[in-house]
């Protein structure tokens, strides 16, 4: 059915919706990130408008990866809508061809989307997140909130020289260049030394070289240094497990992040769920596929639109809300990740799978 004319047909319209989705989402929310930048961004004339603009094309892409599955529910509804109230599906249900057959082409589109997504389009986001990250400290520095994580970055180092425990309130390039830091250091004999706060510091091979930094002793008073270098034996390998979000790192290095965390005897939970939900995607669009097709797959002229079209969105939402859960314990490590990741795409295929068999063959 994939191969002949109509299949393909089917396939190019279920695409065609698919992507128009996609496309007017992400119009729409650079268009919403847009204005939210232009309110934070007044009274900072040194801010362009096209750097304002620049910043929003490269945060959205990572929202709309979330917003994926959602896309390809929307476009597969739209689609058989379309071909219901055209009477395409008449003619090819009165042509012999079943529901199974012209559902075919639009899950291998799905399956094909959802590898291209995973392959191409999250590595895209990724770098793009990273990059917006840049501009937003250029252009807000430390008043920029946007980076900001509830309870800041933490990093604990031991050398010769004593220990220092390094807090910071934003990172970029995963780890290599802190913003809004503050460092407690000790003696050998872990004694306080003193305490250090600093604009930025970057990772530099063998030392943590720190910028406008404010000494704070106990038996004198602060000290400003322009520079401050502080010995470290941590590598880029290692801060970047403390340092990175599992959404920030691209689905080709992932493997390396969980075999690096599993040897520095960090937690691996966040990078494994992230690694099989980008595995599962391809089937999770499928699913979505499934779920739209069990909804709208009715004939056009007998009404009941908009409880069709109300029941596939109320199936996304739940499902939705179903990977949140899911996640979450994964996170909490009160579920496997492969569990997690996967339990979404098995209810959502098997409810869409059930729904549709009753509708067609009773």
């Amino acid at each position: 059915m994939f191969m002949n004319t109509l299949g393909r047909y089917f396939a190019g319209r279920f695409v065609t919706a698919a992507l128009g989705v996609f496309f007017g989402l992400f119009v729409l929310l650079v268009f919403v990130d847009y204005i939210d930048l232009l309110r934070r961004a007044g009274g900072r004339p040194h801010i362009s408008a096209l750097m304002l603009a620049q910043t929003s094309m490269f945060r959205v892409p990572q929202l709309l990866e979330r917003l994926m599955p959602f896309c390809i529910l929307i476009g597969a509804m739209t689609c058989y809508l379309a071909l219901s109230r055209r009477l395409e599906l008449v003619v090819a249900r009165a042509a012999g061809i079943s529901a199974w057959q012209f559902v075919a082409p639009a899950l291998w589109s799905a399956l094909l989307l959802g590898l291209l997504a995973t392959a191409f389009f999250n590595p895209v986001s990724a770098a793009m997140q990273e990059r917006a990250k840049q501009l937003e400290a250029e252009m807000f520095g430390d008043s920029s909130n946007s980076l900001q994580d509830a309870s800041g970055f933490w990093i604990n180092q031991i050398t010769s020289d004593g220990q220092a425990i390094i807090n910071a309130a934003r990172s970029q390039q995963q780890g290599v260049l802190l913003t809004g830091l503050t460092v407690f250091r000790f003696e050998a004999d872990f004694s306080f030394k003193d305490r250090l706060e600093a604009r930025e510091a970057t990772l530099e091979p063998g030392f943590w070289r720190f910028k406008d930094v404010r000494r704070y002793t106990l038996d004198s008073a602060p000290v400003d240094e322009e520079t401050l270098l502080l010995p470290t034996t941590l590598t880029p390998a290692q801060v970047r497990n403390s340092f990175s979000t599992p959404e920030t790192v691209s689905f080709w290095q992932l493997p390396s992040y969980i075999r690096s965390s599993e040897s520095s005897g960090f937690a691996t939970s966040g990078y494994r769920l992230q690694y099989h939900k980008l595995l599962a995607r391809p089937f999770l669009l499928a699913a979505m596929v499934m779920l739209a097709a069990s909804v709208s797959l009715g004939f056009f002229r007998f009404g009941g639109v908009q409880k069709m079209v109300l029941s596939g969105v109320a199936a996304g939402f739940l499902l939705y809300i179903l990977s949140k859960v899911t996640e979450d314990l994964s996170k909490a490590e009160l579920m496997h990740p492969i569990a997690a990741a996967w339990l979404p795409v098995f209810v959502g295929g098997l409810a869409g799978f059930m729904a549709l068999l009753y509708q067609e063959d009773g």
